[in-house]
């Protein structure tokens, strides 16, 4: 109880110092820290969490950033350098001379929450929190309870976004490790379309925590594509949820990619609400040293005639631990439905170890529906012969596993991602081979 009362008391000297705000902000806020105090963290007890331990959070003395102060070249270094509109946040604060959405059309708003709700505060309070509540986990009530940054994304209908928007989270290295609760909320009317790219990355010898919540809404025929690229320093602690709310032919497509953090956990839950809406949900964490990469996705068949389809793989080294846990629930009368689901783990380590558990709940009979996980190590042979082409055991092993990757990687279609994916992966491959062609070779040998 006493790791409660510290967060608990961080929001009272917060509150303090933030003097009034709107009632039902207050309201909301109370309500969050109410149901955190309830339930306090998850523990290993609990089913949803027996394989991740979060006494790292629960014993961290966390506080919060007061200023967004961080380096213009620093943050040069490790921005993804395409041609985008962006929003950065430092430790969870907004920073305005990082961030860049000059020529945005008047159809679309990019702004940090807190714009937004000194603007027009009642606009965003309706959809705020309607997908993902204080009851969904103590982590979603602890980032209600602190809710007070983050972005807000509003596409008018039938506008097609010309470029990217990229929100980036910075962490930075200090002597007090601070968290941070970011909100982000996207609404897309019908028939509009966007890629939005959630970049987190930061010093690399920073040790911060980061409890990120985003609602996703996407009206009929809306198509939106979501990239989370997460380069966290190694001794980060990053919790994300994210709920999506898919209405008649609309189509959300997620590539979670988890290259950094000490102890990660996602969860990423989609409700099909209308015929036609399809989900296509790509993952890809790579785990080293004694990283703790959790996955926890979730389907929704609500209506008939919708479609998922998922392909996690996992990449773990060293004594890194993985989860996945991946569930697609059929409710009744979602007849001619198509949920499929795969889990591929690579274990380069003998030490290394992942805990996978895909699901199918059917509670219709004109279903199309298959789950499947497998879990294995790198083919010697496959090393032999790529090293009977001059290529020694180190290059090697890095094409075998960037090939294992392959399936998931040649569904991104932004170089500079799979440049990020492909260097932590795999490392700096020797340019004086055909790069593309042995990829190939290492790849028929993962599929035989």
């Amino acid at each position: 109880m006493s790791e409660v009362i510290h967060f608990l008391d961080v929001l009272k000297k917060r509150l303090a110092q933030r003097g009034s705000e709107p009632t039902w902000i207050a309201a909301r806020r109370q309500a969050g820290a109410a149901r955190f105090e309830a339930m306090g963290f998850p523990t290993r007890r609990d089913e949803a969490w027996k394989y991740t331990n979060v006494r790292q959070i629960a014993q961290g003395h966390f506080e919060l950033a007061e200023d967004a102060d961080y380096s213009s070249a620093k943050a040069a270094a490790l921005t993804l350098p395409i041609d985008a509109y962006r929003l950065t946040f430092v430790d969870g604060v907004f920073s305005a001379r990082l961030s860049d959405v000059e020529g945005l059309p008047e159809s679309v708003q990019v702004m940090p929450l807190s714009q937004a709700l000194a603007q027009n505060h009642e606009a965003v309070g309706g959809p705020l929190g309607r997908l993902t509540g204080v009851e969904f986990s103590p982590f979603s009530a602890l980032n209600t309870a602190f809710m007070e940054e983050g972005a807000v994304i509003r596409l008018a209908p039938g506008t097609v976004v010309d470029k990217p928007i990229i929100l980036q989270f910075v962490s930075r290295a200090g002597e007090q490790p601070v968290m941070s609760h970011p909100r982000v909320l996207i609404e897309a009317a019908g028939r509009s379309q966007a890629t939005v790219i959630e970049h987190h990355m930061g010093d690399s010898d920073a040790a911060n925590f980061t409890n990120l919540v985003a609602e996703i809404m996407l009206d009929r025929g809306a198509i939106l594509t979501h990239y989370k690229l997460q380069e966290a320093p190694l001794a980060d602690l990053h919790i994300a949820s994210i709920h999506v709310e898919q209405r008649r032919d609309s189509r959300y497509t997620s590539y979670n990619l988890n290259l950094g953090g000490g102890l990660v956990r996602n969860d990423l839950v989609t409700d099909l609400n209308g015929q036609g809406a399809e989900a296509n949900f790509y993952g890809l964490f790579y785990g080293q040293g004694r990283q703790h990469v959790d996955n926890h996705t979730l389907a929704n068949h609500n209506a008939p005639r919708t479609f998922s389809n998922e392909n996690y793989k996992g990449i773990l080294d060293d004594r890194a631990h993985g989860v996945f846990n991946g569930k697609v629930v059929v409710k009744r009368d979602s007849q001619k439905i198509e949920g499929f689901q795969s889990n591929a783990n690579l274990l380069l380590s003998d030490r290394a170890e992942i805990d996978t558990k895909p699901e199918l709940e059917i509670y219709a009979d004109d279903v199309k529906c298959s789950h499947g996980s497998t879990t294995g190590q790198l083919d010697k042979e496959a090393i032999y012969a790529l090293r009977t082409r001059g290529i020694d055991e180190q290059t090697a092993r890095g094409l075998l596993t960037l090939a294992f990757a392959g399936e998931v990687m040649e569904q991104v279609d932004i170089d500079a991602i799979t440049e990020r994916v492909e260097l932590a992966v795999a490392g700096k491959l020797p340019e004086r081979f055909n790069l593309a062609g042995l990829v190939e070779i290492a790849a028929a040998f993962n599929e035989a």
